[in-house]
């Protein structure tokens, strides 16, 4: 029946309207949600949290500078914990240095053990940072980790890589095309 990559293409060409989590079987290695900052002390969580904020607004105002000071204080507070990391990436990818993110996003999957939200987020960015360089292999590499981990964008950007569907696509163009205007010879 093909793999749960080639049904979800499916699935996206012949029910376009149905959600990507509908595919049995897509998520068989789906990770379990748990509290990933259960592990640290209320106090300074809420306080990294309060940082992570101020940067994500600073990020969104477009001062990169306060937002990478920001999330460098939320990792100085808790350099354990991911989050801040995959904040920090988005930043410094904005700000120009792929490089750095990359090293971010690497730490943030480390730290989280390639699970829950934070490995997700960092699959998903480091998905689309190959694929914006045009290594689409490892994109597909990662978007296949996060949507294991349950992103519903990385399924869609796996339907994307597919050549398969991409083929798919353009000979449904094509007869679309000519049903909209036969040729006189037929």
């Amino acid at each position: 029946m093909g793999t749960p990559n080639d049904q979800a293409v499916l699935q996206a060409i012949f029910n376009p309207d149905t959600p990507f989590g509908d595919v049995v079987g897509l998520d068989l290695e789906e990770a379990e949600e748990g509290d990933e900052d259960g592990v640290f002390p209320q106090a300074q969580l809420e306080h990294s949290k309060a940082l992570e904020l101020q940067g994500v607004r600073a990020a969104e105002a477009g001062d990169l500078h306060t937002a990478l000071e920001k999330f460098g204080q939320a990792i100085s507070l808790l350099p354990d914990r991911a989050s801040a990391y995959n904040n920090r990436a988005q930043a410094r990818r904005l700000q120009g240095d792929v490089a750095g993110a990359l090293e971010d996003l690497e730490r943030a999957v480390t730290l989280s053990g390639g699970r829950g939200r934070a490995a997700r987020q960092s699959f998903v960015q480091s998905g689309l940072l190959a694929r914006f360089q045009g290594r689409d292999d490892d994109a597909r590499r990662d978007f296949e980790k996060a949507a294991r981990l349950g992103s519903p964008f990385a399924r869609r950007q796996l339907v994307l890589l597919n050549p398969y569907a991409a083929l798919c696509n353009r000979m449904l163009a094509d007869m679309m095309g000519q049903l909209r205007a036969p040729s006189n010879g037929r």
